[in-house]
């Protein structure tokens, strides 16, 4: 419904309760996919700066729910660089879908280990599925 896959709404929604709105400094990415994997997605950190990683990538993303600061590769298939070395906060697109979720708009589920919550789905004041499109499962 709200156009992510579970990793892309779980890094959206660490970032929200980070601060990380797009009026504030960037934030380096391995304190956010340290955040995601500790609190929502028990896998490992490459595939969550990944999936980071191309929600900043304008060339992935009509609009980008990411912005990034620092090397996030190029069209040509370069790298991103180490999650040491980048900076990320929300972009204003992000701030659309993430409005209303104080607001009881939507259903919240249990992490895998029990110990926080998250969204089942985002409000989603954006339409992303159409904007943006998926690919993959």
């Amino acid at each position: 419904r709200d156009g992510l896959k579970p990793v892309h709404r779980r890094i959206l929604y660490a970032m929200n309760d980070l601060g990380m709105t797009s009026d504030k400094p960037f934030k380096k990415s391995a304190r956010i996919v340290g955040e995601v994997i500790g609190k929502y997605h028990p896998h490992g950190d490459s595939a969550v700066y990944e999936a980071m990683v191309r929600m900043a990538q304008d060339f992935n993303y009509r609009n980008m729910l990411v912005e990034g600061h620092g090397n996030f590769g190029s069209v040509d298939g370069d790298g991103a660089a180490a999650m040491r070395y980048t900076e990320a906060r929300l972009s204003k697109i992000s701030m659309e879908i993430l409005r209303d979720i104080t607001k009881d708009t939507i259903d919240y589920q249990d992490n895998y280990d029990g110990s926080e919550r998250e969204p089942v789905v985002m409000p989603a004041r954006f339409p992303n599925l159409l904007v943006n499109g998926a690919t993959g499962i």
